[in-house]
């Protein structure tokens, strides 16, 4: 169970790094807005518990970013929106992050940094100068690197979110997925991705593949 007021906690912290505290409207409503969003009963893995493995790992990673409080902006909000059936979701959340955060105080340069942020784990494929942008996609992206059950309990609920596919068609496009990220000369770009996440996260990717064209 994910202990939301220490949650709260961190996305005022998080706002007041973009803006500075006080004088400005009060975090909470905001907050409770999106861990409101973050709970949906059709939510499996992108569930108040990815946020908080994508908090912490940003956290981890942020001596490889520029402004660490931007990137967690943009971790709440990266899925904010997130119907398994509609293909825009990230483009809808960084529109959510474009309306909610100036009313909050946080100022325009941030507020289109976060929502760049959240487009691009469209493809999780940030410029190599992107610091901040390293930082999200490696923090999203670290599950792949997950011990087994953990890895496991990731697919399973991957699978529920689309529960509505049929199985043929839901093995072929998460094959293909899995095949364009090992295809990859690098899944993770921050030093720390690389020497930590890598080899795992190649290993679980192999493992679940074979899996699926078993």
């Amino acid at each position: 169970m994910a202990d939301l007021d220490a949650l709260r906690s961190r996305w005022t912290r998080a706002l007041e790094g973009t803006r500075g505290p006080g004088g400005d409207p009060d975090p909470v409503p905001y907050a409770d807005n999106l861990l409101a969003r973050w709970q949906e009963p059709h939510r499996h893995y992108h569930t108040l518990t990815h946020l908080t493995e994508v908090l912490d790992r940003v956290d981890a990673l942020e001596k490889h970013a520029d402004d660490p409080d931007v990137v967690r902006l943009a971790a709440w909000f990266h899925d904010a929106v997130y119907l398994p059936e509609r293909s825009e979701n990230e483009e809808r959340s960084a529109r959510l992050a474009e309306r909610a955060l100036p009313e909050a105080g946080v100022p325009e340069a941030k507020t289109t940094e976060v929502a760049r942020l959240v487009r691009l784990t469209v493809t999780h494929d940030p410029a190599d100068d992107d610091r901040d942008g390293q930082v999200l996609c490696d923090a999203d992206l670290a599950i792949l690197a997950a011990a087994p059950s953990a890895y496991a309990a990731y697919t399973a609920g991957v699978r529920e979110e689309y529960h509505f596919v049929p199985n043929d068609a839901f093995r072929e496009g998460r094959a293909e997925i899995l095949r364009r990220l090992l295809d990859r000369p690098h899944l993770f770009r921050t030093p720390h991705g690389r020497e930590h996440w890598e080899a795992t996260a190649r290993y679980n990717i192999g493992g679940e593949l074979e899996f699926l064209t078993a």
